[in-house]
C-alpha cells in the first residue's frame, strides 16, 4: 500500500475545493432500488446547495448523455444557474479534455467527487485527479454501485490515495468552527430543516 496522501493526512479546506458531479442520470439510478437512489440524490442536492452558500464551485458531466440522457432531474435542478453539464466519453474524467479544462479552471486543487458508479467512472476519475496532482475526497455516502462493487471501488481509492469521507464529516470540515456554523445557519435555516435529507443527522 502507498504512503498516505496529502488528501488522507489532512482536513479539507473549503477554499481549495471544487465539487465534481459524476454521472447521477436515471440510465445509471434505475439500476438500484429506490431508497439507495433516493439518498444518494438527497445528499448531492443537499451537498451542492451547501457549496453554492459555502461558493465552492461545481463540475458537472454525463456520460455519453445522447445514449444515456440526460441527469437526474431533480440533481440537474439542484445545480446553480448557469451550470454546463458535460458529455463524457471516456470513464475517467481527466482522459476528457473539456471537463479536466473545466475542474482546472476553478484554481481550486482539492476534488470532491461525488456520483455513480463508485467502482468505475469515480474511481477511475478520482485516481486520475490524484495523479494530475489534486487532492482528491470521496464521499461514500455520495457515490453509488452494487453493495459489493461499491466496497471495490472505495477501497480501490483508498489504496490509491483518495481520502474516503462522508457528507456529514464534508460539512463540518468545510465550516470549521461554531461561529461559522451559526453564521450558515441564520443565513440559510433550512439548510437544517426542510432541504436537509431525512438520513442525515448533523
Amino acid at each position: 500500500m502507498s504512503e498516505p496522501s496529502h488528501s488522507q493526512k489532512s482536513l479539507v479546506n473549503v477554499d481549495d475545493c471544487v465539487l465534481v458531479v459524476i454521472d447521477i442520470q436515471d440510465h445509471f439510478l434505475n439500476k438500484y432500488d429506490q431508497a439507495k437512489t433516493q439518498n444518494l440524490i438527497s445528499n448531492v442536492v443537499w451537498l451542492i446547495q451547501v457549496a453554492e452558500h459555502l461558493d465552492v464551485p461545481v463540475v458537472a458531466m454525463g456520460e455519453d448523455i445522447d445514449h444515456n440522457g440526460a441527469l437526474n432531474q431533480t440533481i440537474q435542478a439542484a445545480l446553480p444557474k448557469g451550470t454546463q453539464v458535460h458529455d463524457k466519453d471516456f470513464f475517467d474524467l481527466t482522459s476528457n479534455p473539456e471537463i479536466m479544462a473545466a475542474v482546472d479552471a476553478t484554481g481550486r486543487k482539492t476534488a470532491v467527487c461525488v456520483g455513480m458508479e463508485t467502482d468505475v467512472c469515480v474511481a477511475q476519475s478520482a485516481i486520475n485527479l490524484l495523479a494530475a496532482g489534486y487532492n482528491v475526497v470521496t464521499l461514500r455516502d455520495a457515490v453509488a454501485s452494487m453493495d459489493a462493487d461499491e466496497e471495490v471501488g472505495l477501497g480501490r481509492m483508498r489504496d490509491a490515495g483518495v481520502a474516503i469521507s462522508s457528507v456529514k464529516a464534508l460539512y463540518y470540515e468545510w465550516l470549521r468552527s461554531v461561529s461559522r456554523l451559526v453564521n450558515l445557519g441564520n443565513k440559510v435555516p433550512e439548510l437544517k430543516t426542510t432541504l436537509r435529507p431525512s438520513g442525515l443527522v448533523l
